[in-house]
């Protein structure tokens, strides 16, 4: 069964199918979190 997709990427940590809380990344020391399509290439990403 696959894991649902973020309804408020904002919050969480869109690196991997973990989606860990965005202040609590689970992936390392010191990670930060990987953002998610469309903070980074807008509304529009899918197009």
């Amino acid at each position: 069964m696959a894991k649902k997709f973020p309804l408020y990427p904002e919050r969480v940590c869109w690196g991997c199918d973990r989606y860990c809380m965005a202040d609590s990344p689970g992936c390392g020391h010191g990670s930060i979190r990987t953002q998610h399509p469309i903070e980074l290439l807008g509304a529009d990403w899918l197009e």
